[in-house]
């Protein structure tokens, strides 16, 4: 995710020297700065006291230990903080670092490593009006941002965008598997499939009607369409959605409960 921001700011033009990246690994900055001619440095004291926004983009389960080490120095006046980590809750991060600051959850997804990605964001009330715009054009240069009026909110929207892109990788590969024993060959399946993903997902993104109304639109009655549609219905695939939306929901809060040390 932290190459996906720094490719989609250099793309939306923010110049290369005003962009720090700290890694522990030392052949992963080796790479980021010579792909990206970005500052980089193994010390993330270091790169907090250079910058204005810090984007928090690590693993879960180290999350605590890389915040508790930032917060040993403590963060510079009006530096606002973006965490795109999972799981972690801002009352956590602003106890990790010793120190209430502007902060922003933001929940991007990895369609983001192409520039489509969909994120949501929550500002806690520290967060200034220029500091959301700021905020919003850098996760913007990475695709579509919504603002969430509620922290708790964040956990659907991980069910949602953030695990939705297996949801329909899962439906693809379910769809290339049986239309593979009808007698496909995959090479042409997966072409057809994926195509067809992309021409509908245009069509909901460009047009007005609903995703219901679209579906109706291309449900000829006594069709083939129909056919396999009422299949789905008769296999519970609604109520089978709404289960699977519900516990990733629900594991997202258990997580924000584990990593968050409750």
């Amino acid at each position: 995710m932290a190459s996906a921001l720094i490719g989609g700011l250099l793309d939306g033009g923010y110049p290369k020297e005003s962009i720090w990246v700290s890694d522990i690994d030392p052949s992963q900055l080796g790479s980021l700065g010579s792909q990206y001619g970005v500052r980089v440095t193994d010390s993330n004291v270091e790169l907090v006291e250079n910058v204005d926004v810090v984007v928090l983009a690590v693993k879960p389960q180290v999350a605590r230990a890389v915040v508790e080490g930032i917060g040993a120095r403590g963060l510079q006046p009006g530096v606002i903080m973006i965490s795109v980590v999972a799981g972690i809750r801002g009352s956590d991060i602003e106890k990790w670092l010793g120190q209430p600051i502007s902060l922003v959850r933001a929940m991007p997804n990895t369609p983001a490593l192409l520039g489509a990605g969909a994120t949501g964001l929550y500002a806690n009330a520290c967060v200034q009006a220029d500091q959301r715009d700021l905020v919003e054009s850098i996760m913007g240069s990475v695709g579509l941002v919504v603002w969430l009026e509620s922290e708790l909110q964040m956990d659907g929207v991980t069910a949602l965008s953030g695990s939705g892109p297996a949801y329909f990788f899962l439906l693809m590969e379910a769809m290339e598997d049986s239309i593979h024993e009808l007698g496909l060959d995959r090479e042409t399946a997966r072409a057809l499939i994926e195509q067809t993903a992309f021409g509908a997902a245009r069509m909901a993104l460009e047009g007005k009607e609903s995703a219901a109304e679209l579906r109706r639109k291309v449900t000829s009655p006594g069709g083939t369409t129909q056919k396999a549609i009422e299949l789905f219905e008769q296999g519970g695939f609604h109520t089978l959605v709404a289960e699977a939306l519900l516990a990733a929901r629900d594991r997202s809060i258990e997580m924000s409960r584990e990593l968050g040390g409750e």
